[in-house]
């Protein structure tokens, strides 16, 4: 049984859903996991990880710089294990960019910071309207008209793929060491 870390930032709180998502899944494998945000993440946390997860959100073309900043302060610790790094973004929900290599969003990030992840993930998001402010409610609604989504303020408009987040644990998980024997 691994410990696994996942740390994740997200920004209207459906990054930490998926987070919640793989721990089920993980979990159900036989390792142990923690979920926390990014920026309750500290050195130490990483040192009793086995393998860590990095999740992080999108908003308007940019993951926040507590994912960089995280990365940059934490480079060794996360090269020394077992890691991953998925994106949130709503793009996801497009043939093409549904993958990491396709995602202009995460493939922008990855030319901005130092390490490089062993596994690279990407999920279509969520919009909820009615839980936005007036500002990224128009703001999302008129980017949502340029791509050809959905822009009725009041619609909740979920594109996860919940079977990949739940393929990509198990992938995940699978691939872990055996722990060492005692």
């Amino acid at each position: 049984m691994a410990a696994l870390l996942i740390a994740y930032s997200t920004t209207d709180g459906h990054t930490r859903q998926i987070c919640e998502r793989l721990r089920q899944v993980i979990e159900a494998q036989g390792h142990r996991v923690q979920v926390r945000p990014i920026a309750q993440t500290d050195a130490a946390a990483l040192e009793a990880a086995d393998a860590v997860v990095l999740g992080a959100s999108i908003r308007y073309g940019k993951h926040k710089p507590e994912v960089a900043a995280f990365v940059a302060r934490h480079r060794q610790a996360l090269e020394a294990r077992p890691n991953a790094l998925f994106s949130v973004n709503v793009v996801a929900r497009k043939p093409g960019k549904d993958r990491p290599e396709g995602n202009p969003y995460l493939q922008k990030f990855l030319r901005t910071i130092d390490w490089k992840p062993r596994r690279l993930e990407v999920f279509a998001g969520r919009i909820d309207y009615p839980s936005l402010g007036i500002l990224d409610r128009t703001m999302i609604r008129f980017i949502m008209w340029m791509t050809k989504g959905p822009t009725d303020p009041r619609a909740v408009v979920e594109f996860t793929d919940w079977s990949r987040v739940e393929a990509f644990g198990r992938a995940f998980a699978q691939a872990l060491p055996a722990p060492p024997a005692a």
